[in-house]
């Protein structure tokens, strides 16, 4: 679905990516994981077209949008949360997740209660405003609107930054159950060892570079990534 190759990109002048390498399947998750300034957010969001490449290339789907602008990029089929602002703290719920459909030719109606079926508490709380919910309903919120553009690629900046280990669980079972509808997920994670536990397929950044690539299960066994990424 995805195959990213040679990036190198930064801000300024100053690399911050350097021939770095991710891919996903379709209905499989890739986990970015990796060091504070490894350069995690900024390969996303250069896969995403939020950062001209200086090198290397971006296919999806088997077309290369190297030079793709991010909103052709929704158009064709991927969708982005990243980490901060990534809700309409002023509109409801509600209204959060139509403003996500408006590139969708399919019902909005059927595509909400799609959604809602997901994400059972937005569902009681679709009047109430995104700036009045817990942090990790605002995440929530954010996945939902993502979602409601149909993405086949869902690409996640720190989805469970800021929230408890319980809604972070949550968070991550509704992840596995997108990924099982077929659409590919990758996302940067904090919390290292357990987004590696549903990772089809992860990628440990050092300094803008690829350090490890594996599953997630082998990346998880791998005493070196243990002991240096993952807390022992």
């Amino acid at each position: 679905m995805l195959m990213a190759t040679g990036m190198t990109c930064g801000y300024g002048g100053t690399y911050i990516v350097n021939d770095c390498a991710l891919w996903v399947n379709k209905g499989e998750i890739a986990v970015i994981v990796g060091p504070n300034g490894a350069g995690k957010s900024t390969a996303m969001k250069a896969v995403f077209g939020m950062l001209n490449l200086c090198s290397g290339s971006v296919v999806f789907n088997g077309d290369d949008i190297t030079h793709l602008a991010p909103q052709e990029r929704v158009r064709i089929g991927m969708g982005f949360v990243p980490q901060n602002r990534n809700v309409f703290v002023s509109l409801s719920v509600e209204e959060n997740l139509e403003m996500g459909a408006f590139i969708s030719d399919s019902n909005v109606s059927t595509l909400k209660e799609q959604v809602f079926e997901l994400f059972p508490i937005l569902a009681e709380k679709r009047n109430q405003l995104a700036g009045n919910l817990s942090g990790g309903q605002r995440q929530q919120v954010a996945v939902a609107r993502a979602l409601m553009t149909q993405p086949r690629l869902l690409m996640l900046d720190e989805p469970t930054a800021g929230v408890s280990p319980i809604v972070m669980d949550e968070l991550f079972d509704r992840i596995v159950e997108i990924a099982l509808t077929g659409v590919a997920v990758i996302m940067v994670e904090q919390n290292a060892r357990q987004a590696l536990e549903i990772a089809d397929q992860g990628f440990v950044l050092v300094q803008g570079s690829n350090r490890f690539i594996d599953s997630g299960k082998l990346l998880l066994a791998n005493e070196e990534v243990r002991r240096s990424f993952l807390g022992g």
